[in-house]
């Protein structure tokens, strides 16, 4: 036909070039377009829609989990900033500021909010003043802007969407229960919902979060062997209440200062998405948040009856399972590779001979396996399809992960690994930021990436500076 789209142009390869493959696949597969503004984003329709699923699968973990959302202001007062000295210093060169407002310069800047603790301390210091009022389990979804330098869609914009939790706990150990809890909520999603397996484990010192007491992260590896922080989860202590006069009435009638968590994860999360499942002919996407889990393909559908096959199809499969029809008159052949490109799990293709025969073929996207299903059989087969999909992405992640990770008992082990083999390097440190500081730039950006929780005690000494190791740490380059 005269107005027929062209087939869905090749990519670069992932071998060939990753990062203009990464790039290549925003574009193509109709995630996001650049913006009239340095560093933002527009993220189009089917981008979004994967994020709202996030959203959604994460949101009901929240409120499972006691937690209730709000929102707050955009805009920080510079002296509410300024509270909380460590944090405003390790969000500085990052901070956007609004100095005018219409025609007026404003008496005091405001600071666009790169994140939102001092904003819920000034709100818990109204609101809390009793044990009873405690604990405040709160979570909000929103937008965060912080002035990067060096900008990748969904990785590192200016602007992007995130959820932020921020919790204040009648004891210590509450909080501490919450931070961890969080974090195994986040790690449980990855696995689970994103098939994406990560290491877990504890910020160093140099590493944690502006303001915090301790820093739990979840590190995925993409596929290239390059981590990424695909959450955080922090213990503040009661820093942030003694530095906002947050107290409540204890139950043994005392003044206390009550404790602290905040945790978050972002459009990043989409980033990883690509980079640990895509491959050379676009997005493979995790059944749970893909946009379309089945679309239906009709063959020759200009023949007498098939159009009206695929619509009883959908019409058995659109209420369980997000499912898209394609009629249009673009060719079989334009819309395989179309959906290939957008990740979608199943193909369901049905022709004149498959209605003759009472079947459909059931293609998946992750392998290219083609199965023939009886009609009578398709919404059990879907299902198994997605499961097996998902279980397999999985595994071919996890299988990245093992395989990227090495151990390195020396320094020039160290050095040699990071030289020359992507990925996770295990290696036993002495707990001097002196050491990180000297990794990071003897190998070009290898940075500690966390203290896993269960550690190997793989040497006795530093792989740095050969003085006594205190922990087992996993370094990496990072996005």
């Amino acid at each position: 036909m005269a107005n027929q789209k062209k087939m869905v142009e090749a990519i670069t390869s992932r071998d060939e070039d990753f990062s203009r493959w990464y790039t290549d696949i925003v574009k193509k597969a109709e995630l996001v377009d650049y913006s009239g503004v340095k560093g933002c984003m527009v993220i189009r329709p089917y981008g979004y829609a994967i994020w709202e699923n996030i959203q959604r699968e994460l949101d009901a973990r929240f409120k499972a989990t006691g937690h209730e959302n709000v929102y707050m202001p955009m805009f920080i007062p510079e002296s509410l900033l300024q509270k909380e000295k460590d944090h405003v210093e390790g969000f500085a060169p990052e901070v956007a500021w609004v100095t005018q407002g219409g025609d007026e310069k404003l008496t005091e800047r405001l600071c666009v909010r790169p994140t939102s603790e001092t904003l819920f301390c000034e709100h818990y210091a109204k609101i809390i003043n009793s044990y009873r009022d405690l604990p405040k389990l709160y979570n909000q979804w929103c937008s965060v802007v912080r002035w990067e330098k060096t900008t990748r869609p969904f990785l590192r914009t200016s602007e992007f969407l995130w959820q932020e939790g921020h919790t204040m706990h009648e004891t210590e150990e509450e909080a501490r229960e919450e931070t961890l809890r969080m974090l195994k909520v986040y790690e449980d999603f990855y696995r689970d919902v994103l098939a994406i397996p990560a290491v877990v484990g504890k910020k160093t010192e140099k590493e944690k979060f502006a303001g915090a007491v301790e820093t739990y992260t979840i590190e995925p590896m993409m596929h290239n062997g390059v981590a990424l922080q695909g959450g955080t989860s922090h213990y503040f202590g009661d820093g942030f209440a003694r530095s906002f006069d947050i107290k409540f009435t204890g139950r043994d009638n005392t003044l206390q200062y009550p404790h602290q968590t905040s945790w978050g994860v972002s459009t990043r999360m989409i980033g990883a998405i690509i980079m640990v499942h895509g491959d050379d002919d676009g997005l493979v996407l995790p059944p749970k948040i893909s946009p379309v889990q089945v679309v239906i393909v009709p063959i020759a559908q200009h023949k007498e009856g098939v159009l009206d096959k695929a619509r009883e199809l959908y019409g058995r499969l659109s209420d369980t399972y997000r499912t898209k029809l394609d009629d249009s008159d673009n060719s079989p052949g334009w819309k395989f590779s179309q959906y290939e490109m957008k990740g979608v799990p199943v193909r369901v293709e049905i022709g004149p001979k498959d209605i003759e025969n009472g079947r459909c073929i059931l293609v998946r996207r992750d392998n290219r396996e083609k199965t023939v299903v009886a009609l009578e059989n398709l919404e059990e087969a879907v299902a198994k399809a997605l499961q097996d999909i998902h279980d397999a992405m999985y595994a071919s992640a996890l299988k990245n992960l093992e395989e990227k990770t090495y151990t390195a008992t020396t320094h020039e082990e160290f050095l040699d690994t990071a030289k020359n083999k992507p990925g996770f390097i295990k290696a036993m440190w002495c707990g001097e930021t002196a050491c990180e500081e000297q990794l990071k730039e003897e190998t070009g950006g290898v940075k500690s990436r966390c203290i896993p929780f269960v550690e190997e005690h793989i040497a006795d000494t530093c792989v740095c500076c050969g003085k006594p190791a205190k922990y087992q740490v996993f370094w990496g380059k990072q996005y």
